[in-house]
């Protein structure tokens, strides 16, 4: 049998404008929280801005000093530019000019070991091509062209082997074509003696290469 008491019947009597109001003040509970949500997020919004902000306008500032900075680096060696460009110069200038150089003092010291006995040189002359102006032609039109020309005239008191001295001067390196004369001479005391003249042509592998510039572009 069941024991619990049968449940009455509940009657609100309330008016409906109470329970109307009841439910607009809830209502407004609920919009005055939501509002203050909204004020705080907007609040809290608003000082993460403040933050990036100040942050940003910092980094700003950072770079706009280390720009003032780089500028007076920049304005140090401003005349760096204009100095390497003008050592280049002066470096084109020296290997166009030293194009031809040859270092005579060996070859002159080589015609000198190789004169025949009892010669001697008198007078020398070269003739060399340099960046204005053209090889000599050598004197044998069958030869090939070199990059300079040694003339050299002397004394021998007797008459030299010619082809041996011919041999002797093309053995000389760089050297090529010599030629030789000879003419009697008779000096006042009465003794012969010979005036000897001989041309050598000079190949290009006499150039130093001594300014030439350095592979790497040193």
């Amino acid at each position: 049998m069941d024991s619990r008491m049968p449940s009455l019947p509940q009657v609100n009597l309330l008016p409906p404008e109470v329970r109307a109001a009841r439910g607009l003040t809830h209502i407004k509970r609920i919009l005055g929280a939501a509002l203050l949500g909204v004020l705080l997020l907007a609040g809290v919004g608003y000082a993460l801005a403040l933050s990036v902000s100040a942050s940003a306008t910092a980094d700003l500032a950072t770079a706009q000093v280390e720009t003032v900075r780089l500028q007076a680096e920049e304005a140090k060696y401003a005349d760096v530019p204009i100095i390497v460009n003008g050592l280049k110069r002066t470096t084109d200038a020296r290997t166009l000019g030293m194009a031809s150089e040859i270092q005579w003092k060996g070859y002159l010291d080589a015609i000198t070991a190789v004169l025949p006995t009892g010669a001697s040189i008198t007078a020398l002359s070269v003739a060399q091509a340099t960046p204005s102006i053209a090889a000599p032609s050598p004197l044998d039109a069958l030869s090939k062209q070199g990059v300079a020309l040694i003339t050299f005239t002397g004394r021998a008191a007797t008459l030299p082997d010619s082809s041996a001295w011919i041999d002797a001067l093309n053995q000389i390196p760089t050297f090529y074509s010599a030629t030789f004369s000879a003419v009697t001479l008779e000096d006042t005391s009465g003794k012969h003696g010979y005036t000897i003249s001989s041309t050598v042509s000079v190949d290009s592998t006499a150039l130093s290469h001594r300014f030439d510039p350095k592979s790497g572009g040193n």
